[in-house]
């Protein structure tokens, strides 16, 4: 399955499941790679007037996270608790 949390834990530390590193000059911030994942991610596929932020009129399909990913090792990104996903304005999972 698909696992947006450990793609951005690898944009910022650039390291595979194995903690090999690859790349290490081409780490982003975390702030970077949330916007890889959001909203360059809707911009890639011609869906940003309706995806990629929390705006009025967008689609409110989003992720509450246990923790800050700016306040928590690296390392530890892809580890984050996902507390809530709302998809179309509603809780589809956790409340």
């Amino acid at each position: 399955p698909f696992e947006p949390l450990l793609g951005i834990q690898s944009c910022v530390t650039r390291t595979d499941s194995t903690g090999k590193e690859w790349g290490v000059n081409q780490r982003v911030s975390v702030e970077e790679a949330l916007r890889l994942y959001t909203l360059n991610g809707a911009y890639a596929s011609f869906e940003e007037d309706s995806k990629g932020s929390i705006e009025t009129g967008k689609l409110a399909d989003l992720v509450v996270l246990g923790s800050d990913p700016n306040k928590v090792d690296p390392l530890g990104i892809k580890d984050i608790a996902v507390e809530r996903t709302i998809v179309g304005g509603e809780t589809v999972y956790g409340g």
